[in-house]
């Protein structure tokens, strides 16, 4: 059972996205909230797996919440999927920095929205490296603030890791790059995630542009897209 917390200041959508979701086999709504001061507190005391979160809302925002809910996670991590109006949006970027898992336009249908939960709560990422690019591109910070030192503290091969996953590769092309395993790719990456300081595959993707080490635009090394 996914356990759901919908986090939303209209009470149309709020209302409607609990609906579908407890209409929906296998997930069951946690709670219903307007602000982000409730979402965090909600989390704190009830296993939630999944918040949908809006981005937009007064007092807390949606992107202060999401940090504030992962610092204070204990064993039990939950998922967070924003809610936007627009797919290019440098709240979306925010909330990419934060550790969110994903992002889902409001519109979305709702089947898309019952797969987006789902796919969150089993540890998938729902930021496409097309749509990275797309954000980093236009609200990352200027080429010359980039800078290398944020991954000094990585061995080379994890650099070379976390460079390929900036460039959208998975863990099977990465190893078949590499000529290691599957398996030895995931423990870089989470060594390197873990000397980073960040949560998800999709900050880690942020690392590796806003340290330099890739470019956006840049395409040369980019396998698949």
């Amino acid at each position: 059972m996914v356990r759901v917390l919908v986090v939303d200041d209209q009470v149309l959508i709020r209302a409607g996205l609990a609906a579908l979701i407890r209409a929906a086999p296998g997930f069951d709504v946690v709670g219903e909230v307007d602000r982000g001061e409730q979402a965090v507190a909600v989390t704190a005391r009830e296993q939630v797996d999944v918040v949908l979160m809006d981005i937009r809302m007064p007092g807390l925002s949606g992107i202060a919440a999401t940090e504030r809910i992962l610092a204070h996670a204990s064993e039990h991590r939950p998922k967070v999927l924003i809610l936007t109006t627009f797919d290019l949006d440098e709240y979306v970027y925010g909330a990419l920095r934060a550790g969110a898992s994903g992002f889902l336009l409001k519109d979305a249908p709702p089947e898309r929205i019952l797969a987006a939960i789902q796919a969150v709560a089993a540890g998938d990422t729902l930021f496409a490296p097309t749509v990275t690019r797309r954000l980093i591109e236009a609200f990352g910070p200027p080429a010359d603030d980039r800078r290398i030192p944020a991954l000094t503290s990585l061995t080379l091969r994890e650099t070379e890791v976390v460079r390929l996953v900036g460039h959208g590769m998975s863990n099977a092309e990465i190893a078949g790059r590499l000529t290691v395993s599957a398996g030895t790719v995931k423990t870089h990456l989470n060594r390197a995630m873990t000397k980073l300081g960040v949560s998800s595959r999709a900050q880690a993707v942020v690392v590796a542009y806003e340290s330099g080490l890739v470019v956006p635009g840049a395409r040369g090394n980019q396998p698949g897209v």
